[in-house]
């Protein structure tokens, strides 16, 4: 549908890029906000750096790896292993507050609108900064929710109370046999609730969220509508990104703004309904609320 030459940042200032942004949400009928790694990580939510040496030094000098996420894929060799990473990596990720307040400002600009979440991320920052739960479709899965790892049927499970003791109780990297978390109706290992293959259980809830985003999106496909994308990448652009761009290309009313580090881009056909600002998400943010 699209060309492949795409459209880089506006050339205006950002100052006027991020007056347009205001203008634009002002005017917005309804606000689609789209959410990447790239929210979290300008809340302080990063996988490596300061805050890995904080929480897994002890695991980096065992096995070697230098940010949570390659220690998600490592090859443990003991279940005990395993859940010893894992639950800390929860534990700071789902069940720790974000060090920077991006997401109580963008709840701040977007509260009051007629507003939709659809976001990859699996943290649960927007419900721990009040966004209505019913607004959310989290697409990736929840860090909260176990799963049945075949998965022998299509349940999921809360795990604050199961991460909290594991993490309570492990000791030089492992965690007591008996709190390994088992499914209980094959007894087979739990896994988080995270789609990384075919085995993510879309459960009841899922499919109401996502159900509940489809009918937001119809029943205001012709509004004045403000498709806000923040730090996605191109990890799963189909998701966020290129949905975006569609729906902005059919609506001539609606108007697609991008916010994230780098590649704040769109094509060409929908250049003049866009607002590409490259920057620090939580900046602009915090410039938008001024």
């Amino acid at each position: 549908m699209f060309s492949k030459i795409w459209t880089r940042k506006s050339t205006q200032s950002s100052s006027n890029d991020v007056e347009r942004l205001k203008n634009a949400i002002d005017n917005a009928d309804s606000v689609v906000i789209g959410a990447g790694a790239g929210l979290s990580a300008s809340a302080g939510f990063t996988y490596s750096g300061e805050r890995f040496d904080k929480y897994f030094s002890d695991f980096s000098a065992k096995y070697g790896f230098k940010d949570m996420y390659t220690g998600g894929f490592y090859p443990y060799s003991s279940l005990e292993e395993y859940w010893a990473f894992w639950s800390r990596n929860i534990y700071v990720n789902r069940y720790t507050d974000a060090p920077e307040p991006v997401y109580d400002n963008l709840l701040e600009i977007v509260g009051n609108k007629d507003y939709f979440v659809i976001t990859t991320n699996v943290d649960h920052c927007f419900q721990k900064a009040g966004f209505d739960k019913y607004r959310l479709f989290y697409t990736q899965g929840d860090y909260g929710l176990f799963q049945c790892s075949v998965p022998c049927h299509n349940k999921t499970y809360d795990n604050e109370e199961a991460v909290k003791l594991m993490l309570e109780q492990q000791n030089d990297g492992r965690i007591p046999s008996e709190l390994v978390p088992k499914c209980p109706v094959c007894g087979k290992p739990m896994s988080m609730n995270l789609r990384c293959d075919d085995t993510f259980v879309e459960d009841e809830g899922w499919h109401m969220a996502a159900e509940r985003y489809e009918n937001f999106l119809n029943s205001r496909k012709n509004q004045h509508i403000l498709f806000i994308e923040l730090g996605v990448g191109y990890n799963t652009p189909v998701i966020i990104k290129y949905p975006f761009w569609q729906m902005t290309a059919k609506n001539p009313k609606a108007v697609y703004a991008c916010i994230n580090r780098q590649e704040a881009v769109c094509p060409k056909e929908i250049q003049r309904q866009s607002i590409c600002i490259e920057g620090d998400i939580g900046e602009i943010l915090q410039n938008l609320n001024k």
